[in-house]
């Protein structure tokens, strides 16, 4: 069984940092892509970043120059570096596996999410 934990959120102030970790745990052989997503009430699930197994990343806009992410394939870790951050930052960071291979095959997964909140 494949579980992703997601850890780091918490309040910070704007202009603020704070660094979210994943780690995917189980009987992993691979995982293709790593990535962050987050939610909120109003706005629904957006992309934030993934990287792929090579190092290869995409961010989304709002992301780009504040965001850094990072993966340790070794340790099947991804982890979100996020500076600058400003109160339209504020949702629930949720890590995802896209192409996680296992003994018994591929298949994507969900953590279950690190809240972030940024107060003005």
């Amino acid at each position: 069984q494949v579980q992703l934990v997601e850890s780091g959120g918490g309040l910070v102030q704007d202009g603020g940092s704070l660094r979210l970790s994943c780690v995917a745990s189980g009987n992993i052989f691979s995982i293709s892509i790593m990535g962050w997503f987050r939610q909120d009430p109003g706005k629904g699930r957006e992309l934030v970043a993934n990287i792929r197994r090579d190092g290869r990343t995409e961010y989304a806009e709002f992301a780009k120059g504040r965001f850094t992410i990072a993966r340790d394939n070794a340790k099947n870790e991804v982890y979100l570096q996020m500076n600058n951050l400003k109160p339209e930052d504020t949702a629930l960071y949720v890590c995802n596996g896209i192409r996680v291979a296992t003994p018994t095959g591929w298949d994507d997964y969900w953590g279950s999410g690190t809240q972030v909140t940024v107060s003005s």
